[in-house]
């Protein structure tokens, strides 16, 4: 009897599909008539524009044909972001030639023609600010680290500096899309979508690309389509991990259900989506199938990778306090780390709380105790658990911050107003030279003197790693082939061991 009841669910659901595929041929007869945009508004308001997209090949678990280009490096990526543009003269851009420069005004021939924001382009002056705080250099390679960040001075052997990046973007919304997206405006897909598009997932049980924010935290706004997927199909947009009871929205069960019937169900509903794509050929329809499957899988390993009950005390000690309260970045931190460890290919970490105008020298001190020792103890995790070695771990922000103060200056209070001519990220792990510092900056740390980094050369550099050539991966959207670089970029082989 189930085994005929089987069958009339999905005659009847084959039934329906007919009827709507009968209403579709009358419909695309109205396109193709004189009713113009008329005919695309009724269309539309028939749910047509799926209907009538062209179709594009599905892709799986497994990722693009033809991926990896050749061998990578790096087999996964953490992404430290520390939204807000961390002021690279309290961190790692050593400046001494400043302490004598102090309420100066920046020399014009420094400046140039650059322009300035609006919350400083109309100051009387442009009064230099040192940092108030101490420089020391560290470890074999004698890397500079200021004193705010002891932990990271610890393993600065396993950090590639690059102190001369840069971008055009001057204003946080479109500076941050373009280093997640490789365009400063939204609707690209970003730089894990692009990752879980062209190389699948290795574990069939968690999704590619999983994103953490630090909670509590205020700053700019973050918005989810700086981990969407774009115009990729939809099961590559990054997944959110929330701390609290529900750590993925929408996966648990509704209350009273007990989810026996729940495998049954999916099996019947991707029948019935096999059927509705052998008749309308809409790739996102094979895109629902592998995110229910993915959901259901994830009621299981989602709890499982959130319980931190088993991880001993001492990895807690190492990561700091924080580590022990899910949703801080530490807590974040040491879940990246087991996300790491199910082989998870994108993980990105957002920080936000780094946008320093006013009273930088207190609020850099608490950005810094928030993050420094997780940071430092993820490099430290990671190694001695023999993951460093195909893990890339990148830390930065969307831009960099002024020489000059924005608002009063004191000796021991200023604020820094955004720049995007050269600031300091770094990498570790797999593919990069460790205990090495790229490109240089002038005195003022204003504009690059030796080797810049676009941000289309972070990203072309990133994907080499992953064992992707960024001009080959492609996606044809509207007409035209996209990709992460746009339409230039280069690998900074300089930096690659």
């Amino acid at each position: 009897m189930a085994h005929h009841h089987d069958h009339d669910i999905l005659r009847s659901g084959h039934r329906e599909l007919q009827k709507e595929e009968h209403k579709i041929d009358r419909r695309q007869f109205l396109t193709k008539t004189s009713l113009g945009l008329g005919a695309m508004a009724l269309g539309s308001l028939f749910g047509m524009e799926k209907a009538l997209s062209s179709a594009v090949t599905p892709r799986t678990s497994l990722g693009s044909p033809g991926l990896p280009h050749f061998m990578p490096k790096a087999k996964r990526i953490v992404y430290l972001f520390q939204s807000g543009g961390p002021s690279q003269f309290e961190t790692f851009d050593y400046k001494p030639k400043l302490a004598e420069m102090f309420g100066k005004d920046l020399p014009p021939s420094i400046r140039g023609k650059q322009r300035l924001t609006g919350m400083s382009a109309n100051q009387s002056s442009l009064p230099i600010a040192p940092s108030m705080y101490k420089f020391d250099q560290h470890g074999a390679s004698r890397a500079w680290v200021s004193e705010l960040m002891p932990h990271t001075a610890e393993v600065v052997d396993e950090l590639c500096f690059i102190k001369s990046m840069h971008t055009e973007q001057i204003n946080h919304d479109p500076a941050i899309t373009f280093f997640q997206t490789g365009h400063q405006l939204p609707g690209r897909p970003s730089m894990g979508s692009w990752m879980s598009y062209g190389l699948g997932s290795d574990n069939k049980d968690l999704p590619s690309f999983i994103v953490l924010n630090s909670k509590g935290k205020s700053g700019q706004p973050l918005y989810a389509r700086l981990w969407g997927n774009g115009f990729l199909p939809t099961e590559h947009q990054g997944v959110q991990f929330r701390s609290g009871k529900d750590p993925v929205l929408f996966l648990n069960n509704p209350e009273n259900y007990e989810g026996k019937d729940r495998a049954g169900m999916l099996k019947y509903l991707k029948q019935m989506n096999e059927i509705q794509h052998s008749t309308y050929g809409d790739p996102e329809i094979n895109a629902r199938i592998a995110q229910y499957e993915m959901a259901y899988r994830m009621q299981t390993s989602v709890p499982e990778m959130t319980d931190m009950s088993d991880e001993p005390d001492h990895v807690f000690d190492m990561y700091g306090k924080d580590s022990r309260d899910p949703g801080t970045y530490a807590a974040n931190c040491l879940m990246a780390r087991r996300l790491l460890e199910k082989d998870v290919k994108f993980v990105q970490l957002y920080h936000r709380g780094w946008d320093q105008h006013l009273y930088l020298p207190s609020g850099i001190r608490n950005q810094c105790r928030e993050t420094d020792q997780a940071t430092a103890a993820l490099i430290k995790d990671l190694k001695q658990r023999g993951l460093l070695e195909d893990t890339l771990v990148i830390w930065g922000g969307e831009f960099g911050r002024t020489v000059y103060s924005q608002g009063r200056l004191d000796v021991d209070n200023y604020g820094r107003d955004h720049h995007p001519r050269c600031f300091t990220m770094w990498m570790a792990g797999a593919g990069v030279k460790a205990g090495f510092t790229y490109g240089q900056t002038d005195d003022f740390s204003y504009n690059i003197t030796e080797n810049p980094v676009h941000v289309h050369d972070f990203h072309a550099t990133v994907m080499h790693l992953m064992g992707i050539d960024h001009e080959k991966l492609t996606f044809k959207h509207q007409g035209r082939r996209f990709r992460l670089t746009d339409v230039h970029g280069h690998v900074v082989k300089d930096i690659l061991s």
